[in-house]
């Protein structure tokens, strides 16, 4: 396997685009987090575009978008907007999109999570949630405080789907620009998490399921608490392999453009192994998810990466749990605790 290479080393400014491959703009809109970015395309249709992804439905980001529309995109209308995951900052403004005359195309799960999501609303943590955070061992500390805010919502930051959608299936070979494209589904970031593979095999669209530098977060939540997406990843790993190739350009949806996805989806797969290594070891005795951070993420985790490291460590726990290797016994403080067996 060669090394990963990066063909481009700038992303393109605010407001502004780059061509990545014939017929394809690469788009970068801001995030408010540590990861402050999400990549979003537009492939040209001759008298329309089609956008992949969208970022955050805000402000700032249809003043962004509006900005791309009339420089990069020679004002010419957006028809399709095709959504990877239904994270908000992959759906967030595909609403914003349809009311403007596109269509949405997307997974089923993913559509039927992000309606579920954003008609939601909590305006307060529900009694599912606190379990499910005292069961993955969230610190008290962590938790007391949590009590006192609102949740976040996805109709914070994701505008409203209106009804209806053109569902995207497993196999199917969709015409998008001048190219065909294999739909195939990848798994464990989000389930049913769309990938588009060019028949000419040149690109590759990854969303988070395909990304360079980091792995996308492998969350358990308490809309299924006993789900196991890392299990999921591992089988969407070596499913997807076998189509990767050297020459092919992955548009992700975070980071740099890259090629050399053969030793990317190895590099997928050999992480969470190894991770999973080191924590059967560290689980010598019984711990929580919320005690397991510096085994499986090697440093400690504070701050705004607290949550998500606990759901993550949640489901590598749900893993081992599945895989016999682990026991799994309720304390009297509400927590799980696991060991190895």
């Amino acid at each position: 396997m060669t090394r990963i290479h990066f063909p481009f080393d700038t992303p393109p400014a605010e407001g502004t685009a780059t061509e990545v491959a014939e017929g394809i703009l690469w788009i970068r809109l801001p995030l408010p987090m540590k990861l402050d970015h999400v990549n979003c395309y537009a492939i040209d249709e001759g008298h329309s575009w089609t956008i992949v992804d969208t970022g955050f439905a805000s402000k700032r980001g249809r003043a962004i978008w509006q900005a791309v529309l009339d420089g990069p995109l020679a004002g010419k209308p957006v028809g399709r907007v095709i959504v990877t995951h239904h994270h908000p900052d992959h759906v967030g403004l595909a609403g914003w999109f349809m009311e403007h005359g596109a269509e949405l195309w997307m997974p089923r799960t993913p559509w039927l999570m992000a309606r579920m999501l954003t008609l939601d609303e909590q305006p307060s943590y529900p009694p599912e949630t606190v379990t499910f955070y005292k069961r993955a061992g969230m610190d008290a500390d962590v938790l007391a405080k949590r009590l006192t805010e609102r949740p976040f919502n996805f109709a914070d930051c994701v505008a409203p789907l209106p009804l209806g959608y053109r569902r995207l299936t497993e196999g199917e070979v969709v015409r998008i620009g001048h190219r065909d494209w294999h739909v195939r589904m990848g798994n464990g970031h989000a389930p049913e998490h769309l990938t588009l593979w060019s028949a000419d095999g040149d690109v590759v669209i990854g969303g988070d399921q395909l990304l360079p530098g980091i792995s996308p977060n492998l969350g358990v939540y308490p809309t299924e608490p006993e789900a196991d997406p890392v299990g999921d990843w591992l089988e969407a790993c070596e499913r997807l392999s076998a189509h990767a190739t050297e020459q092919q350009l992955v548009l992700g949806g975070h980071k740099l453009p890259f090629t050399g996805l053969p030793l990317r989806m190895k590099q997928f797969a050999d992480n969470h192994h190894s991770a999973l290594e080191r924590l059967l070891d560290y689980l010598d005795t019984p711990k929580t998810a919320g005690q397991c951070f510096m085994p499986l993420f090697k440093r400690d985790i504070q701050g705004g990466e607290y949550g998500l490291a606990l759901v993550e460590s949640m489901a590598h726990m749900n893993h081992l749990h599945r895989l016999g290797q682990v026991s799994r016994t309720l304390g009297d403080d509400g927590a799980w605790y696991f060991q190895a067996i």
